[in-house]
C-alpha cells in the first residue's frame, strides 16, 4: 500500500467516525453555510493579483514537521497583505497536522477565496466545507474512481463551491475531466512516490482544455519558475511548503510575490 493509499484507508475510517458525532442537520445549522462563497476562479485571474494561491500547511508526510509553531491567523492575513490570489487551508490532521478548527480562523480574519485542502471520498466532507467557510474544494484525480469524482463535483457546485481537480498525468486528466470542475491543478509532486518535478505541469498543459483555469501545483520555490509556467500557459500556482518552512511565512510569500512581480514587469516590458 502506497502513502495515498494508507491516507485514503485512514480517511474513509475518519469521515464515518465524524459522521457519527456531527450530524449533516447540525453542520447546515452553522453560521458560515448559508454564506456567499468568494470565486476562486475570479481571484486567479484577477489583474491586480498574483495568481499565487498560499497554503498554510504545518507538515507533510513526505517532509515531516515544516513549521509546528506557525499562527494560522498571522500567516494567512500576512498571505493576503502579501498579494495572493488565495488561500489553501490544511484540514487533514493525522497526515498534515491541520483542522477544521485553522480554515474557520483563516475565514474568519479573511475576505478571499479558501480552498479547503484534504482527501474528499464523501459528501459529508463536502457539507462540512461550507459549514466552515470554504470556497473551494479539492478532488485528486488519484485518490478517486471517475465516476465517484464526478459526482463529488456536482454534489459540491449543487451547493455553490468550486472545484479544483488536481491531476497527475495526462491519463488522470482525461479519465476525470468534467464540467462539475472549475480549476484543473497539475501536481508536480507524485502522490505515490513523492517525486517532484515541474516537467510535469509544462507536459500537460496544453491538455488541458483553455475552459478551465490552470493552477501548477508542489515543488515551486523560484520566481523564475512562474515565469516559465505563465509563458506555458498557467493562471495560478499553488506554493506552500517554499513559505511555510521559512519562520515568518507571511515575510517568505510577500519577499517571493515582490521578486515575481518585478520578473513580470521586466517580461512585460521585453515584450513592449
Amino acid at each position: 500500500m502506497n502513502i495515498l493509499e494508507k491516507i485514503i484507508a485512514d480517511k474513509y475510517k475518519e469521515v464515518a467516525e465524524r459522521k457519527s458525532l456531527v450530524p449533516v442537520k447540525l453542520l447546515e445549522k452553522s453560521a458560515f453555510f448559508d454564506g456567499k462563497v468568494v470565486s476562486m476562479k475570479k481571484y486567479i485571474i484577477h489583474p491586480e493579483k498574483s495568481g499565487i494561491i498560499s497554503e498554510f500547511k504545518r507538515k507533510s508526510p513526505s517532509k515531516g514537521m515544516i513549521n509546528g509553531a506557525a499562527s494560522v491567523e498571522t500567516v494567512s492575513i500576512g498571505y493576503m497583505q502579501a498579494g495572493a490570489s488565495a488561500l489553501s487551508i490544511l484540514t487533514d490532521k493525522d497526515y498534515f497536522g491541520g483542522s477544521n478548527e485553522d480554515l474557520k480562523i483563516a475565514r474568519k480574519f479573511n475576505f478571499c477565496p479558501i480552498l479547503r485542502k484534504d482527501f474528499v471520498v464523501d459528501e459529508y466532507q463536502i457539507i462540512e466545507a461550507k459549514s466552515i467557510g470554504a470556497d473551494c474544494i479539492l478532488l485528486i484525480a488519484a485518490a478517486l474512481e471517475p465516476e465517484k469524482l464526478k459526482s463529488l463535483a456536482y454534489f459540491a457546485k449543487s451547493l455553490g463551491l468550486e472545484v479544483l481537480l488536481e491531476v497527475h498525468d495526462g491519463e488522470e486528466l482525461a479519465q476525470s475531466i468534467n464540467d462539475g470542475v472549475d480549476l484543473i491543478g497539475v501536481n508536480n509532486r507524485n502522490l505515490k512516490t513523492f517525486e517532484v518535478s515541474i516537467d510535469t505541469s509544462l507536459e500537460l498543459v496544453d491538455q488541458i482544455p483553455s475552459s478551465f483555469i490552470k493552477i501548477s501545483e508542489s515543488g515551486i520555490s523560484d520566481p523564475n519558475t512562474l515565469i516559465k509556467l505563465k509563458k506555458a500557459g498557467f493562471d495560478g500556482f499553488l506554493i506552500g511548503e517554499n513559505f511555510m518552512k521559512s519562520s515568518r511565512p507571511e515575510q517568505a510569500a510577500y519577499n517571493f510575490i515582490k521578486d515575481y512581480q518585478k520578473l513580470a514587469s521586466a517580461t512585460e516590458f521585453q515584450k513592449a
